[in-house]
């Protein structure tokens, strides 16, 4: 992989620092429960089909009493994507070459009153550079005021930088985050962009805010819900919900195409998917 210019190293570091922070607060959110889980932390590399080396990250993972299973991983790869692959990515056409790094989260709760959660952030660089991302919701038993609070928060971070940013990333993450084959949504929305481009650093500060967003929306919530009594019931429901989870982000989720098409780890690739599900 080349040397990484300053916008790239820019991107790399928050994003890196981002996940420091995140995990620093899941752990504390374990030890208020009277656990002493903590992440676990693997690092690894990609071989890029060219021969060079082709970068690698860090996959995080912690299992707890709050958090049954929640993976936290940054990665920082680039190469040269392989065949007709290039032509479905932004600007790859032209040049196959390209960079990425970002920070991607899923978290699972074991109460199924505490709602699971998934956010990624990434900057990208082809023949263009852009950056994409967003955060949803995914509550197995949705609460009106937790939804509203995770709407509004990041609903103020995108009024913060543009106009049209809360509505438009909003309806975005709402056709985004769907199951057609189901006819659902997998959770309560949030927001979603991509190729957002053109002024790195307006972009790169509305992407620190979507960070900012996430740390300031979703730990109230589980520390909300995470001592809620839960019947056999509502456990069964969850586990059911899963399931319509792990068949979105094996079948349809963009991240999960992009990391088995660039040879990234299996592992932190799949790490979204939940530790236990149903079927029925």
């Amino acid at each position: 992989m080349q040397p990484l210019d300053p916008q790239q190293s820019a991107a790399r570091h928050w994003f890196e620092s981002l996940r420091d922070r995140i995990c620093a607060e899941f752990e504390a959110i374990e030890r208020e429960a009277g656990s002493d889980a903590a992440f676990d932390y693997t690092a690894w590399d990609r071989a890029d089909p060219s021969g060079e080396p082709g970068g690698g990250g860090v996959r995080g993972v912690m299992k707890g009493r709050v958090f049954e299973k929640v993976g936290v991983n940054v990665s920082t790869v680039g190469g040269t994507f392989e065949g007709e692959f290039a032509r479905s990515i932004h600007g790859a056409a032209e040049n196959p070459h390209f960079f990425a790094t970002g920070i991607s989260l899923v978290a699972h709760l074991a109460n199924p009153h505490a709602p699971a959660v998934h956010m990624n952030t990434r900057f990208l660089v082809t023949t263009k550079r852009w950056f994409g991302g967003g955060a949803d919701l995914n509550p197995p038993l949705p609460y009106a005021e937790d939804t509203a609070f995770f709407h509004d928060t990041l609903g103020a971070a995108c009024d913060a930088h543009g106009d049209d940013y809360r509505q438009r990333f909003r309806k975005w993450a709402d056709e985004y985050f769907y199951i057609p084959h189901r006819g659902v949504h997998r959770g309560v929305g949030g927001i979603f962009y991509d190729h957002l481009e053109g002024d790195f650093d307006a972009d790169f500060a509305f992407t620190r805010a979507v960070g900012e967003a996430f740390l300031a929306a979703y730990p109230p919530i589980v520390r909300r819900r995470m001592d809620t009594p839960f019947t056999p019931e509502e456990e069964r429901q969850m586990l059911a919900w899963r399931g319509r989870y792990a068949e979105f982000n094996l079948v349809y989720d963009r991240g999960t195409l992009f990391g088995l098409k660039t040879g990234g780890n299996i592992d932190a690739i799949l790490m979204s998917l939940p530790p236990r599900a149903i079927w029925e």
